[in-house]
């Protein structure tokens, strides 16, 4: 190891690994066995489901013959080239615009009063946001109903691709809009702890001493700290973008489509040799998102060495330079605070579309208001009782089981075990979902679950753990250990610490990553249709098929239920989470406490 040069890091790299070996088997010595054993456990449970899939997935995916047949389809190169520009596209709109956002917000110190609106953008699923916009910009929609007495002639609903265009403009409009609060929630997450928070302000602050504008300052000292963590969600919004399926089918392309819909109608045929073909076309997906993400990795790192040779701190220099630069900064500020308030137009125009058709009874094409208003959609709905039933059981059950699964791990786990093996399991966000069903279906045939609701739940909390982990991990490691210490020192146990002090303290935490698990599973729709063969029917797979039929009013109550659901757990969160002040009555000479 003392060797310089090549010779050094090949022998550096052995060393290494015997070194990381040894230490966890120590690890595993100075353990109790009832600890490694619920560890092995934890790692079996989530592990050992997700290996069988991959492999049964890629079994169906490697057959020659289906190779040949998805080569030689006339459809391929207009999908793959339609794939690739919507999901590249849409995630440097979102990175770019997301990074603007920030750098305003923080500079300006109002980041946490523009991100007050994003509970509900998270919690509106992708199905019902694209199946809102739809109503909104198609050419039957409210904003051409709007324009109609403006423009001579549209009597009739124009012939214009303004949804499912063939350029995919509408569905990388969809994607954009949903993506860039999830990123800004991973970004908020970060700056939630404390002890950054106060870093990143103080250092912002030393680089303005130096000369630097509070702009400059952030992209050179705050931007280099917080882009490497944004870098696996970023990545997992191109894995998204890449491969998703019910968006796609609501507002994407429709001859050729995407290639993730392509595999999905492929999946679906009765042909088994056409159902290998699908399987194919996913495993061609699985590629196109490693080489993407690899392309997106390098992007960042020549983004980041791009940013160290950006001019220094201004020197002072005459008055009409500091006049220019005092305008683009307002100018920057400007366009950001636009850009805000029409994302939060966006999704209020989209939620009043849906709110509106949900009640809709005639309702003919130039009138910007329905003729009659009705409430028989909302009846249809309230009478399938098993659908909303099977949608609350399955996102809280889900939700549930992947949170104690995400506690257990973060409270036994060793540091180092977790560094190495939950990047494992963020690696499956980065799967097509196209193929990913096709391995779940195999499981749950091969189990005897298929079609029924064990196999659905078990597909559901595979598909709600990574975010789950990624919601809680953050606010769980960042827990100051003192208050344990403290808890021991006081004669106290491990479970009495656990239930009276730590997890009260992170109940904020705690009930965030329930509701985002109940979202997350709340918009799964091709493991539900899949695993569950069509016997079990939720919100969501009820508002996607509707999508392509005519019933305005019946699609915009599914999507409508399938929204409010999410917000309605969210709000619960929110109030569970909240702070609360503990007060007791003073004795004789005693003051009041609070904690």
């Amino acid at each position: 190891c003392l060797m310089g040069g090549t010779a050094g890091k090949r022998m550096d790299s052995p060393l290494r690994r015997l070194t990381a070996v040894a230490g966890l088997t120590h690890t595993l010595r100075r353990l109790p066995a009832w600890h490694w054993l619920t560890l092995l456990l934890l790692i079996l449970s989530a592990g050992l489901p997700m290996v069988w899939a991959a492999v049964a997935a890629l079994r169906q995916a490697l057959l020659p013959a289906a190779w040949l047949a998805l080569l030689a389809d006339a459809q391929l190169s207009s999908a793959l080239v339609l794939t690739l520009w919507t999901g590249l596209a849409s995630t440097v709109l979102s990175w770019s615009l997301t990074a603007c956002l920030l750098s305003e917000g923080f500079v300006r110190q109002q980041l946490t009063r523009w991100l007050r609106a994003l509970p509900v953008m998270l919690a509106t699923p992708h199905a019902a946001f694209a199946i809102g916009l739809v109503f909104l910009l198609s050419p039957s929609g409210w904003l051409m109903r709007l324009l109609s007495p403006w423009l001579t002639g549209f009597a009739f609903p124009p012939p214009w691709p303004t949804t499912q265009d063939p350029w995919g403009l509408s569905l990388i409009l969809a994607l954009c809009a949903k993506e860039i609060p999830f990123l800004l929630w991973v970004a908020a997450t970060q700056l939630q702890r404390e002890d950054t928070r106060r870093s990143w302000h103080a250092e912002h602050a030393l680089a303005q001493t130096l000369g630097y504008s509070r702009r400059q300052a952030f992209w050179r000292v705050v931007w280099p700290q917080l882009s490497p963590r944004l870098a696996l969600p970023a990545l997992a919004v191109l894995a998204y973008s890449l491969t998703v399926v019910d968006m796609a089918l609501v507002i994407g392309p429709a001859s050729p489509p995407t290639l993730a819909v392509l595999s999905w109608q492929w999946l679906q045929d009765a042909d088994p040799l056409t159902g290998r073909q699908g399987a194919a076309a996913g495993a061609l997906l699985l590629l196109l998102v490693a080489g993407s993400c690899c392309l997106g990795w390098l992007a960042l790192r020549l983004h980041a060495r791009w940013r160290m040779h950006l001019p220094g701190p201004q020197s002072p220099g005459s008055r009409q330079g500091h006049h220019a630069e005092y305008v683009q900064a307002e100018r920057q500020g400007r366009a950001a605070i636009t850009l805000l308030w029409l994302l939060r137009g966006l999704y209020a125009c989209v939620l009043l579309a849906l709110g509106t058709g949900s009640v809709a009874g005639l309702w003919a094409f130039p009138a910007v208001w329905p003729s009659a208003l009705s409430t028989e959609a909302w009846l249809t709905v309230w009478q399938s009782s098993s659908t909303l039933c099977n949608s609350l059981s399955l996102g809280l059950g889900s939700a549930a089981l992947g949170l104690l699964w995400s506690v257990a791990w973060l409270e036994l786990a060793p540091r180092s075990w977790d560094t190495r093996l939950r990047p494992l399991l963020y690696a499956s966000m980065l799967m097509p979902g196209v193929l990913w069903v096709t391995g779940l279906h195999t499981v749950s045939l091969q189990l005897g679950i298929d079609g029924q609701w064990p196999g659905v739940l078990g597909a559901h909390v595979l598909m709600v753990l990574p975010y789950v982990m990624l919601a809680l991990a953050t606010a769980y490691q960042g827990f100051d250990a003192r208050h344990a210490q403290l808890s021991a020192s006081l004669g106290h146990g491990r479970w009495y610490f656990l239930w009276r002090v730590k997890w009260p303290l992170l109940q904020r935490a705690l009930a965030s990553a329930l509701a985002v698990g109940f979202a997350v599973s709340m918009a799964q729709y091709l493991p539900t249709l899949y695993v569950g063969a069509g016997r079990l029917n939720t919100v969501t797979t009820e508002a996607v098929t509707l999508a392509a039929g005519a019933q305005r009013s019946l699609t915009s109550a599914y999507a409508w239920l399938q929204w409010c659901l999410p917000v309605v757990v969210f709000a619960l969160a929110a109030w569970a989470g909240r702070p609360r002040l503990f007060s007791t009555r003073p004795t004789s000479g005693q003051p009041i406490g609070m904690a």
